[in-house]
């Protein structure tokens, strides 16, 4: 009995004891793994070097590593348009970079990101360097941006997407029947179709419309844009989109101008090395995106005293993810960074880069309060991304100057409001029973456990024409129309960038290093340093802030798109502001 107490003891003592170095061994590990995370090595860039720019996986318009994305072995592979476009005029700048190889795939993104940084690879060219291009399976977009490259090169088995645009609006009006669910909508304008897919089974006439003018606008700009650079018509380009050339075999990519000729990978690599005049036997220096970030700018340009603010503003407004400090345009945080700005004097002009397809109609007016004081103190110029729709297009159009790209989404100047009457799906399919005990007839407005009398609806849908009155006004004031005028190209329609300068919603198109050069023009300096706002999280700051429901509605956002917008819009009913000015879908190249 003695010597099983003994030798129960002993080995409770060196469990114990392993337990302790086990997890010390674990502490150092995870000091080791932060400590890698959140450093910032400097790249050191070797002779003949070449950025190897990889086109796939999804675009955002500004991007941080996220922790989860490693910890989950994430296969999501994401990249922020500021980075790229940084990346390649940091590889334009360096003498020791001899070119550019894209490396192209499944790349999906909005055309209007996709023009920022097509402009970016022809002002690279400019430098005398090369730009070559390859893919086994060439998606549009990546295609889109490959076309302006020296050589395009496809593999002997591959294919190459070329198939024009199309936009899809999922209705989910079937679905919240089979639930039981009543959707009670308040609106403004005949094009406000974000309410279509609650309440119809088709498109609208007025929506197929616009639908169909600004994908033609988009699709016009696309073709000029390959045409110019692979020396094809526009026609003849569209000839080849009806056929489907993803569908032909690769050499029918060589014979219709499309692709320069059919590489396996390590001819591309062997090809690569002829052009930097690496020996055959030597390894091909090589940049990847996450190497060109860490690559050092010139000393002086960040001792210039005279800045130019670029703040960054994108995602929906006030809507589900926007958090404070997260990801999405939370109003109040802008409303702050915005006032830091106005008071910093070393600030001397700010670009807000607007990326966005709106949200509350309140936010969006928060924020164009502040707009308008940062107005009266310093220039303030507006670039649009992507989308600058709706509330996107509410916080812009207080400002000096706006800028958007040909293909930008835009407009959409309307309102509306929805709310849910559950009635059916508490009493029919789930049998529960609900009363309501009130001191006034509309004490309980709002419930989602009866319909709207006519009294509310009625009410509502003045304070919908209320909100619409006021958007109309500030953007006649912005823009120095009348409201009328404001009102006839409103209606909740949305247009192209190149259809809005027309209509005198935007001033000039061009792209966000155009709109900084118009705001020091306007501030009146020379010499000056661009500074991002808000400041990026570090990669340990996220890690302690994470939240793993933000995680997991950030890559079902990617991995769904514009399902996932719908879909996330009907989850958050019961929280968001019940007045929304929203674009009702998105478009991408892909």
């Amino acid at each position: 009995m003695r010597d099983f107490l003994k030798y129960t003891l002993a080995t409770l003592t060196g469990l114990f004891i392993g337990g302790i170095l086990l997890g010390l061994v674990f502490f150092i590990g995870l000091i080791g793994w932060v400590a890698s995370a959140t450093s910032e090595p400097v790249t050191a860039v070797h002779d003949n070097s070449v950025f190897t720019l990889k086109l796939e996986g999804s675009l955002l318009e500004r991007y941080t590593t996220d922790p989860w994305d490693s910890y989950l072995n994430s296969q999501l592979n994401t990249s922020g348009l500021e980075q790229i476009t940084a990346a390649i005029r940091k590889a334009k700048s360096n003498d020791k970079i001899k070119g550019i190889y894209l490396e192209a795939g499944q790349l999906e993104a909005a055309p209007a990101s996709l023009q920022a940084i097509r402009r970016e690879l022809l002002d690279f060219k400019q430098s005398g360097k090369f730009i070559v291009a390859y893919s086994g399976h060439y998606s549009q977009g990546a295609y889109y941006l490959s076309s302006v490259a020296d050589k395009v090169i496809l593999n002997p088995a591959g294919s190459l997407d070329w198939k024009g645009l199309s936009a899809t609006t999922v209705f989910y009006k079937g679905l919240l029947e089979k639930a039981g669910i009543e959707m009670q909508v308040f609106r403004v304008g005949t094009y406000k179709s974000a309410v279509e897919p609650f309440v119809a089974t088709e498109m609208s006439p007025a929506n197929r419309r616009q639908t169909q003018a600004f994908l033609d606008d988009t699709w016009r700009q696309l073709l000029g844009d390959v045409a110019d650079t692979r020396r094809l018509t526009a026609e003849r380009l569209q000839e080849l989109a009806d056929r489907h050339t993803g569908l032909a075999p690769a050499e029918e990519a060589v014979r219709s101008g499309l692709a320069d000729t059919l590489l396996y990978k390590d001819q591309v690599l062997a090809y690569l090395k002829q052009l930097t005049g690496t020996d055959e036997d030597d390894r091909l220096e090589t940049l990847d995106l996450g190497q060109m970030a860490g690559i050092r700018t010139s000393a002086a340009e960040g001792e210039k005293k005279d800045q130019i603010a670029v703040y960054y503003a994108f995602g929906e407004i006030d809507g589900n993810g926007s958090d404070y400090g997260k990801s999405g345009i939370n109003s109040e945080r802008v409303i702050c960074d915005l006032r830091d700005l106005r008071t910093d004097d070393d600030v001397k002009a700010v670009v807000l880069r607007i990326n966005s397809p709106g949200g509350s109609a309140y936010g969006s007016e928060q924020i164009w309060r502040e707009v308008c004081l940062l107005k009266a103190c310093k220039p303030v110029v507006v670039s649009m991304g992507d989308y600058a729709a709706s509330g996107g297009y509410y916080i812009a159009c207080a400002a000096d100057h706006i800028l958007a790209e040909s293909t930008t989404l835009t407009g959409s100047i309307g309102v509306f409001g929805l709310l849910p009457n559950a009635r059916q799906l508490f009493t029919d399919k789930l049998g529960l029973r609900a009363e309501t005990v009130k001191t006034g007839d509309l004490a309980d407005i709002g419930s989602t456990v009866r319909p709207l009398t006519a009294a509310e609806k009625a009410g509502l849908q003045q304070g919908v024409e209320q909100t619409y009155e006021l958007f109309t006004r500030r953007c006649a004031e912005g823009r120095h129309l009348p409201q009328d005028s404001v009102k006839a190209m409103a209606e909740g329609r949305v247009w192209s960038g190149e259809a809005a300068l027309r209509l005198g919603l935007v001033d000039e198109l061009g792209g966000l290093r155009r709109a900084v050069e118009v705001a020091a023009a306007k501030a009146g300096i020379d010499h000056y340093a661009v500074a991002g706002y808000p400041q990026k999280e570090s990669t340990l700051d996220k890690l302690l802030s994470l939240k793993a429901d933000s995680y997991i509605h950030s890559r079902l956002q990617a991995l769904f798109g514009v399902y996932g917008n719908g879909l996330g819009l009907l989850r958050q009913l019961d929280r968001i502001d019940r007045i929304q000015a929203r674009l009702p879908f998105d478009l991408e190249v892909n």
